[in-house]
């Protein structure tokens, strides 16, 4: 069956093949008794030369911390990201059937699949994890960033549960640290310098500061810790391409920042 978005109807192919896991989404059963790992706050910010995508390290399941490394930005194709809040193990999935579908299509009609085709898809994913998200447990909440040639900028899409998309102009952020962060940045962007217009320094130190209020104020949000060497992870998407944050760079940045606080 032919899509009118994609070319090539990939997640049907798939299940037609067995391969797409549905019967399992909507099988209540298979979730009695289990409490799900959580991955808490994420964020991104448009910048003068593009999007920076962060998020905590932190994953939880209840009150408890079961892992404090969780990667939570990744990257879908040499143009975009997904940054995750919600379910990682749905979450991964979704991403990897969606880096299958970029690359099912680019291979089937010998073009990269348009920014709309690309959204689309993600939304489609999104409503086929719908069955998990009602149970309480398999609820992804993801942000879609991208840099976008026609327009040169880069473009930052948030997503609810149902797969609906929503563009954000300068700033989005979601999961259980958000409500502590969000307020911040609009009044940033809004009174202090505009976020468009930072460069990537300022971006990425406006990025830390949010995310460490996320932390003290959520307990699910994991800070910055210098003893066990865990700092948040950072994603830059531009002209250039996708690339890290190195954690070398954070360290600096988080060390300057608090010598300063202490001398002043």
């Amino acid at each position: 069956m032919t899509d009118a978005v994609t070319g090539t109807d990939f997640i049907a192919l798939l299940r037609e093949h067995g391969q797409w896991p549905q019967a399992r989404l909507g099988d209540p059963s298979a979730t009695l008794g289990l409490e799900s790992t959580e991955a808490t706050t994420i964020l991104a910010v448009r910048y003068r030369d593009g999007v920076l995508v962060a998020g905590d390290r932190r994953a939880t399941m209840g009150n408890t911390v079961v892992y404090d490394r969780a990667d939570k930005v990744l990257m879908v194709d040499d143009r975009s990201v997904i940054a995750i809040a919600g379910s990682p193990a749905n979450a991964y999935e979704i991403v990897r059937m969606l880096e299958m579908s970029f690359q099912h299509y680019r291979r089937s009609q010998l073009q990269e699949l348009s920014l709309e085709g690309k959204l689309r898809t993600l939304s489609r994913l999104l409503r086929e994890n719908l069955p998990m998200a009602l149970q309480g447990i398999g609820a992804v909440i993801p942000i879609y960033a991208t840099y976008d040639e026609a327009d040169v900028t880069g473009k930052i899409f948030f997503y609810d549960m149902l797969g609906a998309q929503f563009e954000s102009v300068d700033f989005c952020t979601t999961g259980s640290g958000s409500t502590m962060i969000r307020g911040a940045l609009y009044y940033h962007n809004r009174w202090d310098v505009p976020l468009s217009q930072m460069d990537e320094g300022q971006s990425l130190e406006l990025i830390l500061k949010m995310l460490e209020t996320a932390a003290e104020f959520d307990t699910a949000t994991g800070g910055f810790r210098p003893i066990a060497n865990v700092f948040p992870q950072v994603m830059r998407v531009n002209a250039a391409g996708i690339s890290s944050i190195e954690e070398s760079v954070l360290e600096s940045l988080y060390e300057t920042r608090l010598s300063q606080r202490r001398q002043g």
